[in-house]
């Protein structure tokens, strides 16, 4: 045998190169079946009749999911399948929860923009009748802001200096009874804490009608909100920080101010803008204690008073166009503030918040 044959006869057979990677569908497969799936449920809503663009839209969503499913199964195996599914459920929860909102904000800048404009802004509806074009907002502005500013300024201190003492220094009876009133608290009705003003302030104390009254009502609304959620955050400061600057000899008071708020500052700020977000389109309160008012009352402690909630109750009960027209154009400016609000919350929160690398 010569050397080139002996060399073939013992060469080691060839190894079948073997991938540890499961076959995947191509990245284009679920737009390709998105589309797919909403051509076939426009063809099946238009073969059966069916006027409604929702009844299409679920036609197609099963048939989505269906041949998704059976897809993947087919080509990846049952288990990634499986793993896809729960990530369809779970976009599919987040478009639902998403709809509602996007409808809403479409709808109300929609109807609300072409009434908002500078006269819209500055002025009041003093002398302007309800079936009347014409008329503004600033008095709702101007009472919304000082009834929101003077809740807060109630608030705010009370709510996080007991969420405070809850986490660094409740213990026992005391801590667990604060903390049972807030979880009530957190449930009541607005027309409940309306009705308890009413009869302190106004019925047993006999002081009048006034934005004041509207705002301790809305106080107690905005306090169990701001004391659950700093609550919560302050749980979530790890104890080695606090160790840390106890061990360096930092009073536990200067640890709380110079350590443990500056890191939850983000999670408070949030809380807190939940919480404005809830007074800030309050109505019921307002009826009750402020009164309304077509005038300017740049007095929050005397006098009835409007806001921006209770200017678009007002302006949808009069049931004329031009009264509907200034109800949405209200309803977008409140919108809006309450935007502004939350993004200088935010722009607070990142300037304060301790900052992190090198």
């Amino acid at each position: 045998m010569s050397r080139p044959e002996a060399h073939t006869a013992t060469r080691a057979p060839a190894v079948e190169r073997v991938t540890l990677r499961p076959p995947r569908l191509p990245s284009w497969s679920v737009a390709a079946l998105a589309v797919g799936s909403l051509a076939f449920g426009i063809a099946i809503g238009l073969i059966g009749g069916f006027e409604s663009r929702v009844q299409w839209g679920l036609i197609a969503a099963v048939v989505f999911v269906v041949a998704t499913f059976w897809l993947s199964a087919a080509i990846e195996g049952r288990r990634f399948a499986t793993d896809r599914m729960a990530a369809i459920l779970v976009w599919a929860c987040f478009i639902v929860a998403v709809l509602p909102l996007a409808s809403l904000m479409w709808e109300t800048v929609a109807r609300g923009l072409p009434g908002v404009d500078w006269y819209f802004l500055t002025h009041s509806m003093n002398g302007v009748l309800s079936w009347q074009d014409g008329g503004g907002i600033y008095h709702a502005i101007l009472g919304t802001v000082q009834q929101v500013l003077l809740a807060s300024l109630i608030a705010l201190p009370l709510g996080l200096l007991t969420a405070v003492y809850l986490v660094e220094y409740g213990r026992g009876r005391l801590a667990k009874a604060i903390t049972f009133f807030v979880d009530v608290m957190t449930g009541i009705p607005s027309i409940v804490a309306g009705l308890f003003i009413l009869s302190l302030w106004i019925m047993m104390l006999d002081f009048g009608y006034s934005g004041f009254a509207g705002a301790m009502a809305l106080a107690i609304l905005m306090m169990p909100i701001v004391v659950r959620s700093t609550e919560e955050m302050l749980k979530l400061v790890p104890n080695e920080l606090r160790e840390a600057s106890l061990a360096m000899g930092v009073p536990k008071w200067r640890t709380i101010l110079k350590v443990v708020l500056p890191t939850a500052i983000g999670g408070i700020t949030t809380g807190v803008m939940l919480a404005l977000a809830r007074i800030a389109g309050e109505t019921a309160p307002i009826i009750l204690l402020v009164f309304g008012n077509n005038m300017i009352n740049g007095n929050a402690f005397e006098g009835a008073q409007s806001s921006l909630p209770l200017y678009v109750y007002e302006q949808w009960g009069y049931g004329t166009e031009a009264a509907y027209d200034r109800a949405w154009a209200a309803a977008l400016v409140l919108i809006a503030f309450v935007m502004i609000l939350n993004l200088a919350a935010r722009g607070i929160a990142r300037w304060k918040a301790p900052k992190t690398g090198r």
